[in-house]
């Protein structure tokens, strides 16, 4: 049985653990000394990009890790279970811990609250043997990783990302997420993204928080005024070549569970993590990965006219590249790099904010 203060440190440095846009789709339950309640919950109902709750569940499973991780800090084993009888929108996590006498500290233990995102361009140094090898193998068991290094083949990625934005930003669907999600005239940010930490420079910022005060005024620019052409070329075609490569994880078999979805963001938190141990940051770029789920499973992402076709060509285009096919599946997409430590972060809620119960 552990000490109430020690599972309250641990839970502290959990809540660390990605989420989409700083949502932190998690609350925490101390039932006992050695049971802790994750209670989850999704995004869906209004966020157009956590399609069917699986990113969300992704970040259940980065929380699950970092907990498991933070545990072993105190000589703790952490193993989870999803209770019964729980619907998919809410699912409670239950966490046992025990005691493992002489059990070693988790090497990504000290980059827990290190890792961060790097929205801006970073250098396109090549990741050395070592750095490669690490990366291949940071997944565990049940998971591929497919680097894109060449500059052929980050410039067709570059292309795919200019025209996703495009989709992005002119899906009044997508419109109405991005209103939420952004903090701005902030540098650091406790439950969305700080404007700083966006990616654009401070006048195309500026534009934008007048601009994305009303949808009529986003058609506008972007009719008349190439409203989406600053911000893709910053957020996204610029990035994509500033990078030392692109990272697809991917499960070898399709997910068909809750608990499949929750497993691959226990991946990709030790993909994340490994990366921050190498020096190394990294910008997830979900949105591709995102639509072409959209496109399998032949659902509608808007109402307005050809934004599904889009998202449809976008689909096919991402196969092309990577060499899988229209059934295979992806967990997750970003690039990596060298580059400074950034100056602005989402931060997160502080612990209190997070627990339930007694």
């Amino acid at each position: 049985m552990a000490e109430r203060e020690v599972l309250l440190k641990i839970l502290d440095r959990a809540r660390w653990a990605p989420s989409g846009d700083n949502t932190q789709p998690w609350r925490f339950e101390i039932v006992s000394g050695s049971h802790i309640a994750i209670h989850g919950f999704d995004t869906r109902e209004w966020c157009l990009y956590d399609f069917d709750g699986r990113p969300s569940l992704i970040a259940h499973g980065a929380l699950l890790e970092t907990l498991r991780i933070a545990a072993t800090g105190f000589g703790l084993e952490a193993r989870w279970s999803v209770r019964a009888g729980c619907p998919d929108i809410a699912p409670i996590y239950d966490v046992e811990l025990s005691e493992v006498p002489g059990l070693v500290p988790d090497p990504l233990l000290a980059h827990i609250e290190t890792r961060v995102v790097q929205r801006r361009p970073m250098r396109t140094k090549r990741l050395s043997a070592e750095q490669r090898d690490r990366l291949l193998a940071a997944p565990g068991p049940g998971f591929q990783v497919r680097l894109f290094e060449s500059l052929a083949g980050r410039f067709a990625v570059a292309k795919l990302l200019w025209d996703s934005a495009h989709v992005r930003l002119t899906c009044p669907e997508a419109y109405a997420v991005h209103r939420q999600i952004i903090e701005w005239g902030a540098r650091f940010s406790k439950d969305r993204i700080p404007e700083e930490a966006v990616g654009v420079d401070p006048m195309t910022a500026r534009l934008m928080r007048w601009v994305m005060k009303d949808w009529a005024r986003v058609e506008f620019f972007n009719r008349y005024l190439l409203g989406t052409v600053a911000p893709r070329v910053q957020l996204d075609f610029i990035p994509a070549f500033a990078c030392a490569a692109h990272v697809l994880l991917r499960p070898e078999r399709p997910p068909t569970t809750l608990g499949d979805h929750v497993r691959a963001g226990v991946a990709v938190q030790r993909l994340w993590l490994t990366i921050a141990a190498l020096g190394l940051y990294l910008q997830p770029q979900m949105t591709p990965v995102i639509f072409r789920w959209y496109a399998q499973a032949g659902r509608q992402v808007s109402v307005k006219p050809g934004i599904d076709d889009a998202v449809r060509l976008l689909a096919r285009r991402f196969d092309a590249i990577t060499g899988f096919g229209a059934a295979d599946s992806y967990a997750f997409f970003c690039r990596v790099g060298h580059s400074s430590q950034p100056a602005s972060r989402s931060t997160r809620r502080d612990l209190d904010e997070l627990m339930v119960g007694s």
